[in-house]
């Protein structure tokens, strides 16, 4: 009876010390020591419980580290030469089990239910597929029709340490995710080539992205702000160089910002099919795909980076008939690290290879049309993507 007093007591100061200890707790959401509390409701519920699990984790710890310091101090050989006569305490041994018993009920219940909401992505307002690329990210809007690949912008002159790195350094991207607060996101996580993980912290999400399979994840912002993220997962060479930037806008600038989007593709579909490309416009257009694309492989200057990636300065497929270097670009080339690039428009792709065949000293110098890229597109049984 003693005993079970005594243990009472303790726990009464280990809950006293947990309710004395919330409120500073609440306090310690700087991330670079701790995870934050996010601007969705999954994710605040997220950090309730690992700071829940934290501090009984910490009182469990006070407890038997305490006791194991009273014993080695207070039953220390100096003191007692002789040692006890008890060889085992029933109540002792069944309280030590039932109480790590009911921690670990109490823990798994909330956390459950966290796990059931997180993956309820029923009555969505907005569906985003998100594609891991070695290495940048692709977001298709598939209720608004927008599609664009998510690129690093951070400058290889700060990544080379010849000027001084940006407050974001290896953080920002050309073309951010735009999503409106206030509005069920759901999201819809795979790969193109190998294993990634889109990881945005502020919104709780770390969803694996792997090639044939699909994951879901989704997220109501509450607030407007740029969060950023980053791929989790080991995934190459590049894996540090592929960010995540989310812009969470007022739901009126996310309609003004799909009408801009929209709008750009309804011109561009009706004006490019039929257009009969300059070379200075396709040079122009496929030095920004190359650097966006293909640089971080092959690299600015067309030097590569040999074994895995092969230079294209003096290449003789860049150098040989433009119809190869199209299928190359089209269908990769399996067993290697060159993904196809089948989902890009025909104008993109004829603008790349022109780059390409006209850049780093090679001479090929000739004129690859978008009719080119379609026509081989359908010899090859491609779907037409213009």
């Amino acid at each position: 009876m003693k005993v079970l007093k005594t243990i009472s007591k303790l726990l009464l100061s280990i809950a006293v010390m947990l309710i004395s200890a919330s409120a500073w707790a609440s306090e310690i959401k700087d991330a670079r020591y701790n995870m934050p509390s996010g601007v969705t409701s999954v994710s605040r519920e997220v950090y309730g419980l690992h700071m829940a699990a934290f501090w009984i984790c910490v009182a469990i710890g006070v407890v038997v580290f305490g006791v194991m310091f009273y014993s080695l101090i207070m039953h220390r050989r100096s003191r007692h030469p002789e040692p006890a006569k008890f060889h085992q305490h029933v109540w002792l041994e069944i309280t030590w089990a039932v109480i790590p018993l009911i921690i670990l009920i109490v823990i798994a219940i909330p956390a459950t239910m966290v796990l059931f909401k997180m993956d309820d992505t029923r009555n969505s307002d907005i569906v985003i597929k998100v594609t891991g690329y070695q290495w940048k990210w692709r977001y298709e809007y598939l209720n608004q029709g927008i599609s664009f690949f998510s690129n690093l912008s951070t400058p290889m002159s700060q990544r080379m340490n010849l000027e001084p790195k940006g407050p974001h350094y290896l953080q920002e991207v050309d073309n951010p995710l735009v999503v409106p607060v206030g509005e069920k996101i759901r999201f819809l996580v795979t790969a193109n080539d190998v294993i990634h993980s889109w990881w945005v912290p502020d919104f709780g999400i770390k969803q694996d992205a792997i090639p044939g399979f699909i994951h879901e994840a989704w997220a109501v912002v509450d607030k407007p702000g740029v969060y950023r993220g980053q791929c989790a997962e080991l995934c190459g060479a590049g894996h540090g160089f592929m960010p995540i930037v989310v812009v969470a806008v007022s739901k009126e600038d996310f309609a003004k910002w799909v009408t801009k989007m929209t709008q750009g593709k309804v011109n561009a579909a009706t004006m490019l099919p039929n257009k009969a490309w300059t070379k200075s416009e396709l040079m122009q257009k496929g030095r920004q795909i190359y650097k966006e694309n293909c640089a971080a492989c092959h690299q600015t200057e067309g030097n590569g980076l040999k074994p895995l990636y092969p230079a294209l300065a003096q290449d003789h497929v860049v150098l040989g008939p433009a119809a190869d270097e199209i299928k190359l670009v089209l269908t990769g080339r399996p067993g290697t690290p060159m993904q196809d690039f089948s989902n890009f428009t025909d104008e993109e792709i004829a603008s790349v290879v022109t780059y390409t065949r006209s850049s780093f000293g090679n001479n090929a110098h000739d004129i690859v049309q978008p009719a080119d890229v379609a026509q081989i597109r359908k010899s090859l049984g491609l779907p037409e993507h213009t």
